[in-house]
């Protein structure tokens, strides 16, 4: 998926940084998390790189907003997106 895809998933749907997504890659398992905008948010938007937290991490991320709990992942990797 492009970056417009991505962004154009999250307008239609009303999501916040709250919502759980399914990500589905070409190659491998689906993983459940959160795409968090962090100070490089735009940047990495531009580049279709996103910061995703995943959901084994989220108690945590809440109590820390570190982006430590964070993964980057490429956007031309992820195929689908639904909400969980």
């Amino acid at each position: 998926m492009n970056n417009h895809e991505i962004t154009r998933f999250f307008d239609s749907k009303k999501l916040t940084a709250k919502d759980c997504v399914r990500i589905d890659f070409k190659k491998r398992e689906p993983l459940y998390g959160f795409f968090i905008d962090a100070g490089d948010y735009e940047e990495l938007k531009n580049k279709n790189l996103w910061r995703i937290v995943l959901k084994t991490n989220e108690t945590i991320w809440q109590k820390t907003h570190s982006v430590d709990f964070a993964k980057i992942f490429n956007g031309t990797e992820i195929t689908k997106l639904s909400v969980s």
